[in-house]
């Protein structure tokens, strides 16, 4: 195995020969995966996943980072993208034995692979724009495992206001809202980006802030999906179906820093948040 040094001389950072288990998030590692060996305890860990408290964290987390156990965005995504990576090389160097160093240089990423790096890639840019705005009146959470599921909320960003539930989303095309029927038929909403249909992701949006609600109970909350790279009109644009905003990342901070404060208290909700959904 290859590697080059780790922020701690106890490890180092490396291309897995054999696979293994993150001792910290339990991810299954994959063989040819690029992770953290521990040379003391002899395991392994996520490149995402430093030892908190460490050196490692104080060298990689970003001057603007919000609170400690904010989580990282797209870090889950970034996971999953690395773990399919690493598979589907994997896959091409069983299958051409010798030549396969060479079939994974010469080899396009499958698009199903590669759409975990874009999903990752919008996230940690939204992530970015959202921990802009942390300060005592606004506290950010980013990637939360939904409780006894291997689903995430991407962002939630609690307000004196009220809870943003936020889905990021790296799309190319307009967004758009069709509104079908209405006087005798039933009034149905459809969202489409470009050619592509996207209606079902205001049902999961839905489905998160519901989850959110359970939580903090008689606290407004509200859905949001962000598309970080759509073509937005140069006026107007945004929209709002069945209570979810749709909007872009610049719309949606002045959304979350211009609405009526309500009085909330900011860091007892976000406690509670963020024990609740604990990062992914």
């Amino acid at each position: 195995m290859t590697g080059t040094p780790d922020a701690s001389d106890q490890a180092k950072r490396m291309k897995l020969r054999y696979s293994g288990v993150c001792r910290l998030c339990g991810m299954d590692l994959p063989a040819r995966l690029e992770a953290i060996y521990e040379r003391t305890t002899k395991t392994v860990r996520c490149v995402t996943c430093p030892i908190p408290g460490s050196v490692e964290v104080l060298q990689s987390a970003p001057a603007e980072a919000s609170e400690p156990g904010a989580g990282a965005a797209g870090a889950s995504a970034r996971r999953e993208y690395e773990r399919r990576k690493a598979q589907d090389e994997e896959r091409l160097r069983q299958k051409w034995g010798k030549l396969g160093g060479l079939a994974v240089a010469l080899s396009d990423e499958r698009q199903s692979t590669k759409a975990w790096a874009t999903g990752a890639a919008g996230e940690e840019r939204l992530g970015a724009r959202l921990d802009s705005l942390a300060s005592e009146s606004v506290a950010v959470l980013h990637d939360r495992r939904i409780p006894g599921t291997k689903a995430n909320i991407d962002h939630i960003v609690i307000t004196q206001a009220g809870i943003w539930v936020i889905d990021a989303k790296r799309y190319k095309g307009r967004p758009d809202l069709k509104v079908e029927g209405g006087l005798l038929r039933p009034r149905v909403e459809r969202v489409l980006v470009g050619r592509r249909d996207c209606t079902k992701l205001v049902d999961g949006v839905l489905k998160q802030v519901d989850l959110v609600r359970d939580v903090v109970g008689d606290v407004p909350v509200t859905g949001a999906l962000c598309f970080v790279e759509a073509d937005w009109p140069l006026i107007g644009g945004a929209f709002v179906t069945r209570g979810v905003h749709a909007l872009w990342p610049k719309r949606l901070a002045k959304a979350l820093t211009e609405a009526e404060p309500a009085g909330l208290d900011v860091p007892a909700l976000r406690d509670v948040l963020a024990a609740h959904f604990r990062p992914a």
